[in-house]
């Protein structure tokens, strides 16, 4: 059966999948059936992780929060593959999806709290099909075909998404994975956000293939590259990876090329390798700015329309904050309460024998 874009945009072929261009222009034949309404949601969405983004550096900076990875140039690469999911989808992410939970619906101040170092902060509602945050590169891929495994297995309609960077690439966790998912045809689309740099090695010395899209091909599964920074063509491109995923066809790998604009994390230094002509050079492709033309020439979206947008992601991250750090500090038994479902019994001593060590301030 044909795969459409994943056909037309070979990665061998140099192609990029793009709808909407930097001006806000776009190819009509190509736009995705998203109506209005989604749209604006989308935009809002983006503009939230933007102010959140923006705010938990401050926080970071303050002390009240501790190292964090800024989204800042990303939001789409994270919100258009997800805007395509279903309910009974699970979205696996790394540590740099802010967008995407949000959209999922993962509270922000649970997003906080996590940053703050409570692990309470991982505990998302009973109905958002979300795994925690991952932070060890790549860690997270090969668990995402294992929930599409099962999801196979119970034959459930469920598809997973999992999300990774350029740098994961280079672990053996991506290889093992797109090999599993490709030998048993699991129901996933794995997303790569290729940010150009893993921390400070640029993505030229990451890979010497001329595509990240391109790693597919060699485990039997399509892959495509798509602009990073274009929420339309990458929910096209998703939507078609998921319709194929839940016809029994596999796996996908979708290349998001696309740039952060702020550092790897807050104890990083961009400004050691990056020029700062790079960065201006993306700084015009911002995803906001993008999407936000697109809907002003639609007439969906206006500058009043946007100002009310930012006032109230600006309230809505003052809230978020506040609820995050009136939360309880956590326990020293969560240190080792969540490994397992029942403690083992090396874990309940060394819990036992940490708990009557003195405390700072004389406490235990």
């Amino acid at each position: 059966m044909s795969r459409g874009f994943f056909d037309e945009y070979d990665p061998l072929k140099g192609k990029r999948l793009q709808v909407l261009s930097p001006d806000g222009s776009v190819q009509e034949h190509m736009v995705p059936p998203l109506d209005a309404g989604t749209l604006a949601k989308a935009y809002r969405t983006m503009v939230l992780a933007r102010a959140a983004d923006d705010r938990a550096f401050k926080l970071q900076r303050q002390g009240r929060l501790g190292a964090y990875a800024p989204t800042r140039g990303q939001e789409a690469s994270q919100l258009g593959p997800v805007l395509a999911l279903e309910e009974p989808d699970w979205m696996v992410p790394a540590f740099r999806e802010l967008t995407g939970l949000l959209w999922r619906g993962v509270p922000l101040w649970r997003f906080y709290l996590y940053w703050m170092g409570n692990e309470q902060g991982s505990l998302y509602p009973e109905n958002v099909r979300v795994t925690p945050v991952a932070v060890p590169v790549a860690s997270q891929i090969p668990h995402a075909v294992g929930i599409s495994y099962a999801s196979m297995l119970r034959e459930e309609r469920a598809v997973t998404m999992v999300f990774f960077g350029d740098g994961a690439t280079s672990e053996g966790d991506f290889h093992e994975a797109l090999n599993f998912a490709g030998v048993f045809k699991t129901p996933i689309v794995f997303v790569c956000q290729n940010n150009q740099y893993a921390i400070s090695t640029p993505r030229s010395h990451q890979t010497a293939s001329e595509t990240i899209a391109q790693k597919a091909l060699a485990y039997g599964l399509p892959g495509i590259q798509v602009d990073g920074n274009d929420l339309l063509a990458l929910y096209a491109a998703a939507k078609e990876a998921l319709d194929r995923a839940r016809r029994g066809e596999g796996g996908s790998l979708i290349e998001a090329f696309t740039y952060r604009l702020g550092d790897h994390t807050t104890s990083d230094d961009a400004t050691r390798y990056r020029q700062n002509k790079e960065l201006e050079e993306w700084e015009r492709k911002d995803p906001l700015r993008r999407l936000r033309t697109y809907l002003e020439k639609k007439r969906i979206w206006d500058g009043s329309l946007d100002d009310q947008a930012w006032a109230e992601a600006g309230r809505a991250t003052d809230e978020a904050v506040a609820k995050a750090e009136s939360h309880p500090s956590p326990s020293v038994e969560e240190i080792f309460q969540f490994t397992y479902q029942d403690m083992t019994p090396w874990l309940l001593e060394q819990m036992e024998n940490l708990k009557r060590e003195p405390r700072p301030g004389g406490r235990r």
